[in-house]
């Protein structure tokens, strides 16, 4: 597993454009190497505020769309279209505008869809849909994504794996319902952390005061369980993406502040 490396800007919204630029330029090699690019798309108010940074960028237009995967790292189990359902966020800062091929899109099932209201159900559906996408030169049952985003919580939570639940002490699932979540709504459906682990690339967003404390223990060398920012990390590299106020209590050496 990689060291993490550690990005700041100035704020917010600076990280957000940064970060769509360098997410569209690791899309578009990836597709100049291998043909496709897959991408694992996070929620929340980072990862949403990243998917409407790509909207706005001109250089959108040099992803070849048709041939890129998307899956989520966590759903929040709501029915279909409920607005605060990742898939339905990121439709309307991103995915609507771009010509994706919906066959590539694999939203994770909702409420009510065709497991009822059976998370676990739900879970182990997407992880047979991850496993049938997974070949025999990727890393265990789940496709070497070229990226997988992640918001961090206040509370070191990423995905819908919360510290000393037990999804986060998972070893062996790469998807899992999620009960009892500390906030709202309780039924989720996340990725594990071995399947967080099999990404070629895992970028960890952070911005706001409410999130320094969370970023400095999580680079701090602590445990998973009580804090699972810090078990999720990629093959080849772990990139932290913060703005000034997210890495306020990081020490200055860990980090050279960028020039946006």
């Amino acid at each position: 597993m990689s060291a993490p490396q550690v990005v700041v800007h100035r704020d917010k919204e600076l990280m957000a454009q940064a970060a769509a630029a360098r997410l569209i330029t690791k899309i578009v090699d990836a597709q100049a190497a291998r043909g496709s690019a897959s991408v694992v798309l996070t929620g929340g108010r980072n990862g949403n505020g990243l998917l409407a940074a790509m909207a706005q960028a001109p250089a959108r237009d040099a992803v070849d769309w048709s041939r890129l995967d998307l899956w989520w790292g966590d759903e929040r189990f709501l029915p279909e279209g409920h607005p605060d359902r990742n898939h339905t966020q990121a439709c309307e800062a991103l995915l609507d505008g771009v010509p994706l091929n919906p066959a590539r899109v694999h939203a994770m099932a909702p409420a009510g869809g065709p497991y009822g209201n059976n998370a676990d159900l739900a879970a182990e559906a997407y992880a047979i849909e991850l496993a049938a996408a997974a070949g025999p030169e990727d890393h265990g049952p789940v496709p070497s994504f070229d990226v997988l985003l992640l918001g961090v919580g206040p509370d070191t939570h990423v995905a819908s794996l919360f510290p000393e639940l037990p999804g986060v002490r998972e070893t062996e699932r790469t998807v899992v319902g999620v009960h009892g979540a500390p906030k709202p709504p309780p039924t989720r459906v996340s990725l594990t952390l071995p399947a967080i682990r099999a990404a070629r690339e895992v970028w960890l967003l952070a911005a706001g005061e409410d999130k320094a404390n969370a970023v400095a223990i999580a680079l701090s060398g602590a445990g998973e369980v009580q804090v699972p920012a810090a078990g999720a990390r990629g093959r080849s590299r772990t990139l932290w993406l913060l703005d000034d106020a997210a890495a306020a209590q990081l020490p200055r050496d860990m980090y050279a502040p960028s020039c946006a």
